[in-house]
């Protein structure tokens, strides 16, 4: 509207936000997904389980974790196929907890980017929501396919970023 005074957006702030929101599905779903429907092999028999998408999801952001930083230090590997469902969760977290310290260092620098991503950040960041939410979505299939869908509410939060961001600790 011309003449109104809008406040003024944190475009850093709100990027590093968007990514812990995608985190918190992320670990929603995990939350919610039947242990028996976790480990079932996909009914075609070829492709990824469910426990195999999220060690999938962390996987990729170690790949990026060392091409975008090679001095820092980075989480363990996940073997998806005996991680408990905490193990997994925690592994999951701890990927994210070093993308979001990747992303900062990226916010700040002067290129405004990760190394070896092209064009910028914000697209990295819209790859990594992008990845997440695929696989997020096939495990939500997976599961229903094997006879344990997600709880309808757990189906419900996913899409209520609000709440989530809250849920994240932002807007106290």
């Amino acid at each position: 509207m011309a003449g109104s005074k809008s406040p003024d957006l944190d475009f850093r702030k709100s990027l590093v936000e968007t990514f812990a929101i995608n985190e918190r599905t992320n670990q929603l779903l995990l939350s919610h997904v039947a242990d028996a429907a976790r480990r079932a092999a996909p009914p075609s028999g070829k492709g990824l389980s469910i426990g195999s998408t999220a060690g999938n999801i962390h996987d990729v952001r170690l790949m990026w974790l060392s091409a975008g930083d090679k001095t820092a230090k980075h989480p363990a590997k996940l073997d998806p196929d005996r991680a408990t469902r905490t193990q997994m969760k925690a592994s999951v977290k701890a990927s994210a907890d070093a993308i979001r310290g990747l992303i900062g260092k990226a916010l700040y620098g002067p290129a405004g980017k990760v190394s070896h991503f092209k064009p910028d950040l914000v697209a990295f960041i819209g790859y990594l929501i992008s990845h997440d939410s695929h696989h997020g979505g096939q495990s939500a299939m997976l599961g229903g396919l094997a006879g344990h869908t997600i709880p309808t509410q757990t189906g419900f939060r996913l899409w209520e970023w609000g709440t989530l961001w809250r849920e994240c600790g932002f807007g106290k």
